[in-house]
């Protein structure tokens, strides 16, 4: 297993794969550590987790460069992922007893009530793309739920696995509350399998989803998945045009487009498409690309070669079948896997931009005529993570946000995001579950009814 810089090409580190029997010594430790684990009380655990924020804080340099090393991400982004992770920590520190406290129902019994109570150690599998973020958005509530956890990071970023295994033990957690398995994905099978897990997550693909939930359904697990995504936008015609595409372009451009929920199909009323693409295209064209620890870049290589590869055939296979390029769209002289802001428009069914996730950044433009057509246009794909809706009347916004547009999370006049305070997640291909907010917390407790006569 290596981490090799995407900039540079140089290899940072080789780690060697842990054996079966030692992925299985890990799993027992950490069994061993729930069964003292769960019977902390939350202002423990509190103490833990806050230990925990003020360590991201106070490494929040030294983590971001090894994000940036690992994975190519522009170094304000990667203390920006850092600062969300100390969030998210600080939330359920403060958050978790009340959402785990005791519900009481009334019945005909003398008592009966709720109780929630942790189940054991869960498998997370996580992506190379918010190499902290997509853990901590896990391990912040499952720690604080009173379960422990293993990590299977993606291959390229075992730097950030290490990192944050070594951040929670200096926090002050017990040992082995949470440990990192260097492994591949052939061995994730055998951990689901592992009688001492009790329910997996997973964010990554959808081929990636399908198969863990494969294998967590045939031993009966519980899993949650957050996959791909392929998020419309829908830019009305009183929509505030320079607003809306600034946003677009924030949200496409970010993390170099690899993101599930970054936007990606932007769906504009026919009145002001052409209004709205002279815009997109004239700040899509004022990104640049370079090292990711200059300031001045605006976004750094994609995580690995293949990744552009894959992206750019998607591209011109799209081309070849008539769509058209209005920027970018091609791979730059030099090894940095690199690709440029793309535009394109004139997509229509059978082409790979108009049904696969374009994972980098690359938009694809479409023009409505009307908003029945934009919607059926927006809902026309096998993802629902995310979308967007732009337009001056809120109350039309909200509409189409709860009514309208198939997905888990819906922004009006403003750009996806992720939120410790709301849920996450998505429909169709793009998963099932939620993370995040009360919701993510309760994902994986034992939601236990008592009854008292």
């Amino acid at each position: 297993m290596q981490s090799i810089n995407p900039f540079t090409g140089q290899i940072i580190q080789e780690y060697s794969e842990y054996s079966s029997t030692e992925v299985e010594e890990i799993i027992l430790k950490v069994d061993r550590a729930f069964q003292s684990w769960k019977l902390t009380g939350f202002e423990q655990r509190a103490i833990c987790m806050k230990n925990l924020q003020a360590k991201l804080l106070e490494k929040k340099e030294e983590l971001a460069g090894i994000m940036v090393a690992e994975m190519g991400k522009v170094k304000r982004e990667a203390i920006g992922e850092v600062e969300k992770c100390a969030w998210v920590c600080t939330f359920y520190a403060e958050n978790a007893v009340s959402f785990l406290k005791n519900e009481s129902i009334k019945t005909e019994a003398s008592e009966s009530y709720v109780s929630y109570q942790p189940i054991g150690t869960v498998l997370a599998v996580m992506p190379w793309n918010f190499p902290f973020w997509q853990v901590f958005r896990f391990l912040a509530p499952a720690l604080m739920a009173g379960n422990t956890g293993v990590l299977k990071h993606a291959s390229n970023v075992c730097g950030c696995a290490l990192a944050i295994e070594q951040l929670v033990a200096e926090a002050g957690f017990p040992d082995d509350v949470f440990r990192a398995l260097l492994i591949g994905s052939n061995a994730v099978k055998a951990v689901i399998e592992n009688p001492l897990i009790k329910a997996v997550t997973l964010t990554g693909s959808t081929p990636a989803g399908k198969s863990v939930a494969a294998a967590a359904g045939s031993v009966l697990k519980k899993s949650v998945l957050e996959l791909g995504g392929s998020d419309p936008y829908l830019i009305l015609e009183d929509a505030d045009i320079e607003t809306a595409a600034r946003l677009c372009v924030t949200s496409r451009l970010l993390n170099a487009g690899q993101s599930c929920i970054g936007a990606k199909r932007f769906i504009i009323i026919d009145k002001v498409y052409d209004q709205f693409k002279a815009e997109f295209v004239r700040l899509m064209s004022e990104a640049t690309f370079g090292d990711p620890l200059d300031p001045q870049t605006t976004i750094g290589p994609l995580a690995r070669p293949d990744l552009r590869d894959e992206l750019h055939q998607q591209v011109a296979k799209s081309v070849e079948m008539g769509a058209t390029i209005l920027l970018g769209g091609y791979i730059p002289e030099g090894k940095a896997p690199f690709y440029p802001p793309t535009v394109l428009e004139n997509v229509v069914p059978g082409m790979p931009a108009y049904h696969e996730e374009l994972f980098g950044p690359v938009a694809v433009l479409f023009r409505a005529n009307s908003e029945e057509e934009a919607i059926l246009m927006a809902n026309d794909t096998v993802f629902g993570l995310g979308a967007g809706v732009f337009t001056y009347n809120i109350e039309k916004g909200k509409a189409l946000a709860e009514k309208g547009l198939e997905a888990g999370c819906v922004f009006v006049n403003d750009f996806v995001k992720s939120d410790p305070r709301l849920p996450f997640g998505g429909i169709k291909e793009s998963g099932y579950g939620r993370e995040l907010s009360v919701v993510g917390i309760r994902e994986f407790v034992n939601v236990k009814m008592v009854v008292v006569r």
